[in-house]
């Protein structure tokens, strides 16, 4: 990969497609994907927790696999396509991971939750029929201060059971 290099006062206009929308906007090359998703694009379900890549509480999926968004520059994920926690309904519908944090009460504060939804994500995207402990290690960059895990583990059993049993999740568009 070549280096990208900058003035330090520059900014940066980028182009990505969003939850299935394309957005631009600009940054200085040393934002964080974090702060472009929150500042600039103004979808505030991504959180910032640690801002060391320790808490998990800012994973988003880019191009395909789970991030943690504190430690990506803006401009790195230029061109390319992001998925936040906005992204996952669907015509008004919760997608079966959110859906499975509600019924199964995955969540208390809530900060933890939109990253453990991305992570969720990722894993159910790459393992449709997750065993417990495949969850508990697809989880395991994310950190709940709350819960002791086991209803997230519960909501993200009940999101791959629900992906499993309705096809209408798997054709395009999340």
């Amino acid at each position: 990969m070549t280096a990208l290099i900058y003035p330090a006062d520059a900014k940066v206009r980028l182009e990505l497609t969003v939850n299935g929308e394309r957005r631009v906007g600009e940054a200085e090359p040393r934002m964080l994907l974090v702060h472009f998703i929150r500042e600039v694009l103004g979808l505030t379900g991504t959180h910032v927790g640690c801002d060391t890549s320790n808490c998990g509480a800012c994973t988003v999926v880019l191009n395909g696999r789970a991030v943690k968004s504190c430690t990506v520059f803006a401009v790195q994920a230029n061109g390319g396509s992001l998925l936040t926690v906005e992204g996952l309904a669907r015509k008004g519908r919760l997608h079966p991971i959110q859906e499975g944090f509600w019924e199964k009460h995955g969540l208390q504060c809530g900060y933890c939750t939109p990253g453990m939804m991305m992570a969720a994500y990722d894993l159910l995207q790459k393992s449709p029929n997750p065993t417990e402990e495949e969850i508990r290690r697809g989880i395991s960059g994310n950190l709940c201060r709350c819960t002791g895990y086991v209803k997230i583990v519960e909501a993200i059993e009940y999101a791959a059971q629900k992906l499993r049993s309705d096809p209408s999740w798997r054709s395009g568009g999340d």
